[in-house]
């Protein structure tokens, strides 16, 4: 996260310096047309052989138009804009929104853990009785 009055383009390569070191097994980001330009491959470049692919529309294109990896970053900011605190920008620290991103995180994790256990146990169920 960077602070709200900064060009998304400025801050991507804080942002990639933080994730960095905790994912660093990450070779390739995707980034719409924002992010094109010098400043984030000159970035990248300094954490070894990363890659970045810019998502384009088409020039043609009129009205709305589903692209390829967008929707998956769009999805998942539609999970977690179901919580109400994240639904607005209450925050006044950028430690706190952090916090409630975390935790709207967790719960979508935890709801999904849950949701495969019950399906898991149920399949176990069927089978057992279905061999009996």
């Amino acid at each position: 996260m960077h602070p709200a009055d900064m060009q998304d383009r400025d801050g991507a390569p804080l942002v990639i310096a933080a994730i960095h070191d905790l994912f660093p097994w990450l070779r390739h980001l995707f980034a719409d047309s924002a992010y094109a330009g010098d400043k984030l491959l000159n970035m990248l470049t300094k954490f070894g052989n990363w890659t970045i692919e810019i998502v384009r529309r088409m020039a043609d294109t009129i009205g709305f138009e589903v692209l390829p990896r967008r929707w998956v970053v769009e999805r998942s900011l539609a999970w977690l804009n179901r919580n109400r605190r994240l639904a607005k920008d209450f925050e006044g620290t950028i430690a706190s929104a952090k916090a409630w991103l975390y935790l709207a995180s967790v719960q979508l994790l935890i709801s999904r853990l849950r949701k495969n256990a019950v399906f898991a146990k149920r399949s176990v169920e069927f089978l057992n009785e279905t061999r009996a």
